[in-house]
């Protein structure tokens, strides 16, 4: 029997499922493992917006510097929480088979108005993402912030005078928490690495890296290394409103990306296909179009200048 192995973990519903689902993966595989609960600052703050909290590893942060001071050994995330620039000594472990990359429209009544892009209601996120799509689609809608765990969120969307808020499907999915008054949004494009889980440890930790290896899926690390890599090219934070989905079938990978300025109204949009075995380094020659022949370049600088 070897070593322990200390899983970190947020102590949200969402991230103790997480922690749990790599625990059982590792017992699969013969791997002992437990679960250490850290806070983090993005869970204590609930207040300011998450674009206003120099939110690049506001989640996994917390759970850095622990694996960093050897209190655990490995750290699970929500994949599109993580910096595409891992903190020093720290390495991807493994990237779980991915779940929905859809956005969800939680809804409070009749949802007839969106057929009507003219229309004017409320809707709620905190993502500068979904807020850009979303202006970029009904203008006349106004964004409200939406901030707390999964549960917080969708009993503020009860409580509020809001048309419905967006959500990641995969996040109420896993926790049986997907509201039947919830549609999927095929229109908009979801974050770089949405609905992927991600593992990390130090990275001469050998025993973590080999335990994790054992349940990498192939295909998911491939798509969210593109998807990473164009975010990464562009500009690189979660706080713009960048997507970017990638997904193989065939052979081939089909890649889809876009981004918006902050208040949703000019769009710059790419879409590449290329086989499997090409695709290595399509998440930034895709960036680079989209910089220099789609118009994107103007407004990553109007972001860069708005942000400053």
């Amino acid at each position: 029997m070897g070593k322990l192995i200390r899983i970190g973990t947020r102590e949200s519903q969402l991230a103790v499922w997480q922690a749990t689902r790599v625990k059982e993966l590792l017992a699969q595989n013969g791997f002992a493992a437990e679960l250490i609960y850290i806070k983090s600052e993005g869970d204590i703050d609930l207040q300011t917006p998450l674009y206003e909290m120099g939110v690049q590893g506001i989640f996994t942060k917390s759970l850095d510097i622990a694996l960093l001071n050897d209190k655990i050994d490995i750290a699970v995330h929500s994949m599109k929480d993580v910096p595409t620039q891992l903190a020093n000594g720290i390495a991807q472990a493994a990237i779980l088979k991915r779940a929905s990359y859809k956005d969800l429209f939680v809804h409070k009544n009749s949802i007839s108005f969106l057929n009507n892009f003219d229309s004017k209601a409320i809707i709620a996120t905190s993502s500068i993402r979904r807020k850009a799509q979303w202006l970029n689609r009904y203008p006349n809608h106004s964004i409200e912030n939406l901030r707390g765990n999964v549960n917080t969120r969708l009993g503020k969307v009860i409580e509020s005078n809001w048309h419905g808020a967006v959500f990641a499907a995969a996040g109420l999915e896993r926790i049986n928490l997907r509201p039947e008054n919830s549609i999927e949004l095929d229109w908009m494009l979801p974050a770089p690495a949405q609905g992927a889980i991600m593992v990390v440890c130090r990275d001469k930790d050998e025993y973590s890296l080999n335990a994790c290896a054992k349940f990498n899926d192939a295909d998911t690390t491939l798509c969210t290394k593109i998807e990473r890599d164009f975010l990464r090219t562009l500009l690189g934070g979660c706080s713009t409103p960048i997507s970017a989905l990638a997904t193989i079938k065939k052979g081939r990978v089909y890649f889809m990306g876009n981004i918006l300025s902050l208040d949703g109204k000019d769009k710059a949009e790419i879409e590449i296909t290329l086989l499997k075995s090409q695709a290595e380094n399509m998440g930034a020659k895709a960036a680079h179009q989209l910089l220099f022949n789609r118009g994107g370049q103007s407004i990553a600088d109007s972001i860069r200048n708005a942000t400053k």
